[in-house]
């Protein structure tokens, strides 16, 4: 999917304060970086845009939360508050500025009773151009750091090592399960360096190209090129969101905004290609499946409406045009059972004997009438026991039956 990563100046926002802005077309590959003020920043469309926090801005505290501290109840708004002062509780003797000057963070998936990185950074700093940059129309869904923990705290797993800067001015910078340590460059510091990593070797080592040589001279052959913008344009693919407490969105915008960037990575991004390309193969096979089935059904429904036109023809041979065949067939037969004398359904004696055995004990009715075969039976008592079952009992029997005062109005049931 597009980002936009925006890598925040140490220095607060001013109209001049240039910021280093990356644009990739998938979240991957750089398409194109440029450092600027922000008003000058490209349109982003609808671009992800992730805040970089530098890592000069960051310290990092190992903590084990109390149990019952992360319940999924204390992530839902109007809960984090309690969080936050549980956080500086437990911090207030570890950073130097107030806690309440600082804005904290915790690592993805967090959970109580275990070893957690901390994020802490300044929350003026912070809201500063949090707002600055919504104000330049180009608001953050994500904030990142530039460097992270590589590891919870206390893994055993060898560190990253970064050198930064240039040849007058070089950081190393590690990052791995003792936080994140920033060393000026010199032989003392690679002396102390040397002493903590597990054999002496970290598990990865990046160097800016203004500091590549100096680098090749301590881990000949081990060490990867990286410019700025790429390692921005990696921060931003991390799973840190430095984004909560008071500086997250509501719940509903965070979740519409996720739900957005994976829908938007499902269809873009070139790692989903081949799940994409599976996904309309499969949709593709189910459609001629479904438009299979649909023709099999139909030439199955088409014999059997033949079936019934060739019983109507050679049954009743003086039909010669088929419309509908079952309604033909039924006003044949009750043609020929006319003709011949026998009862029908429709007949007033038939309805008769059909009322009188399924209705209740009761007085005989007061008038019958019988019009164009309906009948209405009037003068009976609605109240009466098995009344109530009397309609259901007839139209069990293919009879239209109803209840009106104390009339009952019954004729043949319609066919179909």
């Amino acid at each position: 999917m597009r980002t936009l990563t925006v890598t925040l100046s140490p220095l607060l926002p001013a109209a001049a304060t240039p910021v280093v802005a990356v644009l990739s077309a998938d979240g991957v590959t750089i398409s194109r970086h440029i450092e600027v003020p922000l008003a000058l920043l490209p349109d982003t469309g609808d671009a992800e845009v992730v805040a970089v926090v530098p890592w000069n801005k960051l310290s990092w505290h190992a903590l084990e939360l109390p149990r019952g501290t992360l319940d999924k109840k204390m992530f839902q708004e109007g809960n984090s508050a309690r969080l936050r002062t549980v956080l500086e509780g437990l911090l207030e003797d570890r950073v130097l500025d107030e806690p309440a000057q600082l804005h904290f963070a915790l690592a993805p998936g967090a959970r109580s009773g275990e070893p957690v990185w901390v994020a802490a950074c300044d929350r003026a700093w912070l809201q500063a151009w949090l707002t600055t940059l919504e104000q330049a129309g180009r608001p953050a869904q994500r904030i990142a750091p530039e460097v992270a923990p590589s590891a919870s705290p206390g893994a055993a797993v060898a560190p990253t090592l970064h050198f930064l800067g240039n040849a007058a001015q070089t950081h190393l910078v590690v990052s791995g399960a003792q936080g994140v340590c920033v060393f000026p460059y010199g032989a003392e510091s690679l002396a102390l360096l040397g002493a903590t990593l597990p054999d002496g070797a970290p598990s990865q080592i990046w160097a800016e190209p203004a500091v590549a040589e100096l680098a090749e001279q301590h881990f000949e052959g081990r060490v990867t090129l990286q410019t700025a913008p790429q390692r921005y344009l990696a921060s931003a693919r991390s799973e840190w969101d430095l984004a909560q407490f008071d500086c997250a969105a509501s719940r509903g915008a965070r979740q519409r905004k996720r739900f957005s960037s994976a829908v938007a990575m499902l269809l873009q991004a070139p790692r989903w290609r081949a799940a994409r390309w599976a996904a309309l193969a499969l949709l593709a096979v189910n459609l001629v499946g479904i438009a299979g089935w649909n023709w099999k059904e139909q030439a199955a429904l088409a014999d059997k409406r033949t079936a019934i036109r060739e019983v109507l023809t050679s049954t009743f041979a003086d039909v010669k045009v088929v419309v509908d065949a079952p309604l033909q067939m039924a006003r044949a037969v009750t043609d020929l059972q006319r003709q011949t004398g026998t009862a029908t359904g429709a007949d007033l004696e038939t309805m008769l004997l059909q009322f009188y055995t399924m209705a209740p004990a009761m007085a005989a009715p007061a008038a019958i009438e019988f019009v164009a075969g309906e009948l209405k039976i009037k003068g009976l008592n609605p109240a009466a026991k098995g009344m109530e079952r009397l309609t259901t009992k007839l139209e069990g029997m293919g009879y239209q039956a109803r209840l009106e005062g104390d009339m009952l109005v019954l004729q043949q049931g319609r066919r179909p």
